[in-house]
């Protein structure tokens, strides 16, 4: 089971591996080999993965151990297929399934609701190097179809409902029947996930990584995350997706940070070796095949292939938006507040994922592939005044400083100067506490800095350059640009390098 979570402080950089200082070639074939190991056993990876023969062999018998549902029966008039294939991915309550001592540890009291939690579209292109993924708000207005009670047996005919009742009455057939009428996407597959899956999963890929530029405390979920870098178990994640009052967003809030956990579960599966590993990836093959629900066309052969198409994914390969919405408050007789969706504009978004097109245009001056992703702050570079002074003897240290800091975004008074002390080791950032969080910003720029508050030492933050600084990680502000649609790519969201 997983431990319990407790807050923890943004950690420092790395310490720089030690490397054997040789003479001559016995050295350089010592360092050589463990490089080519790698290598080797990659390349056999993908190998393995990409062979159809051993791919299919290596998932053989995974399929059995998965739920199935039709959500696709007796379905009628369904919209044109695309190009790409389309995913509705619904999370759905389950807390019945949940351990007595999970539902403390994890604030998962009171009955379960029987609806959807979390409703999300996810497009893959068919040239299969771009993923879209598009959340429907839970609490959007919706008209479901004439069908018949799950629980009732009743008939009803067409009538408004918030989305997520579509599944607690009609269950998945009603839902995609739901989406497809409001989207005029046709669903491909239906994957449905409960509390416990997505816990199972978490953990099965060794837990995800998590960056918050604030702090995150929601009583009614548990979550307590200090600013930092974060490494979330299964129960921590099912927090974090979960919490509705960190902000005064609500659901809308929650749709962006678990939009920033699907952009980082991405990261980790591409980037941690899991696709590259086939007993990782078969491992984590079996815990999500054997813990969802999923429409009969989905199975290990789909999971194999999906694998093998992300591959080479990056974390700017994944977009990811929110329909737009026209009104946050719309009163329904009967019903009571719902979200009204922007038809016009959710009608081009739509149009976007039906016609396989990127849903924003690269943004301006973005950064280079290979270029460490920024770490998002609190507050804006832009909105802080800094001062830099050369700590050191080092000869133009102050002015370095001060291009770096501004490069990625602060107001640099561009007027170094020299610090009172000549001989400071480590490099100080005084602020005034009324601006605590502006001297956070400039902190995460600055790894290993020492915060230091002086009362009445007015707006301007200053830093006082030492002889450890090495160099600025770039930051930026935690609501990048968004696009048309709030359309945010992975990279914009995920962890810094």
């Amino acid at each position: 089971m997983p431990q319990p979570h407790r807050p923890t402080r943004p950690a420092g950089p790395p310490r720089p591996q030690r490397v054997r200082r040789g003479d001559g070639g016995p050295a350089r074939h010592r360092e050589g080999r463990p490089r080519w190991g790698v290598r080797l056993a990659a390349g056999l990876s993908v190998a393995v993965l990409g062979s159809g023969a051993i791919g299919h062999a290596v998932m053989t018998g995974l399929d059995t151990g998965i739920e199935r549902v039709d959500p696709f029966k007796d379905m009628k008039n369904r919209p044109q297929a695309g190009h790409g294939i389309n995913f509705l991915l619904v999370g759905t309550d389950g807390r019945e399934k949940v351990s007595p001592e999970e539902k403390r540890e994890y604030r998962l009291g009171g009955a379960p609701c029987h609806c959807t939690d979390t409703i999300m579209l996810v497009h893959l292109s068919a040239d299969r190097k771009r993923a879209s993924v598009v959340s429907l708000p839970r609490d959007s207005y919706a008209e479901v179809p004439a069908h018949r009670d799950l629980v009732t047996g009743k008939a009803h005919k067409p009538h408004p409902v918030r989305l997520n009742a579509a599944y607690a009455e009609g269950g998945p057939n009603l839902t995609v029947r739901t989406v497809e009428n409001m989207t005029r996407v046709k669903i491909d597959h239906y994957l449905e996930v409960d509390f416990t899956s997505f816990m199972k999963t978490v953990d099965a890929m060794g837990g995800v990584e998590i960056c918050t530029a604030k702090t995150m405390r929601d009583p009614n979920t548990g979550l307590d995350l200090l600013p930092g870098t974060h490494r979330l178990t299964g129960g921590q994640a099912l927090q974090y997706v979960r919490s509705r009052h960190v902000d005064g967003a609500s659901d809308l809030g929650r749709m962006q940070r678990q939009q920033r956990f699907v952009a980082a579960l991405i990261k980790q599966a591409t980037g941690g070796g899991v696709l590259l590993n086939p007993v990782k990836f078969k491992e984590l093959s079996s815990t999500l095949l054997g813990s969802v629900r999923a429409d009969r066309g989905f199975g290990s052969e789909q999971m194999l292939a999906l694998g093998q198409a992300m591959r080479d994914f990056t974390p700017s390969s994944s977009e990811f938006a929110s329909v737009p919405i026209g009104s946050p408050s719309f009163r329904v007789k009967g019903i009571g507040s719902t979200v009204k969706w922007d038809e016009p504009k959710a009608a081009k978004l739509f149009e976007a994922l039906r016609e396989d097109r990127p849903l924003a245009p690269a943004r301006p001056g973005k950064a280079a592939a290979g270029r460490p992703a920024a770490v998002p702050v609190d507050v804006p570079p832009a909105q802080v005044r800094v001062q830099v002074e050369n700590g050191t003897r080092i000869d133009g240290l102050g002015g370095r400083v001060d291009a770096a800091l501004r490069a990625t975004g602060f107001d640099t008074t561009r007027a170094p100067g020299n610090g009172a002390s000549r001989d400071v080791k480590r490099t100080v950032i005084t602020y005034d506490p009324r601006w605590d969080r502006s001297a956070r910003s400039v902190a995460t720029a600055l790894p290993g800095s020492e915060l230091r508050a002086v009362a009445r030492h007015g707006r301007t933050v200053t830093v006082i350059a030492g002889a450890d600084y090495r160099k600025v990680v770039p930051v930026r502000a935690e609501d990048p640009y968004q696009g048309a649609f709030g359309v945010v790519s992975g990279d914009q969201v995920v962890c810094g390098s």
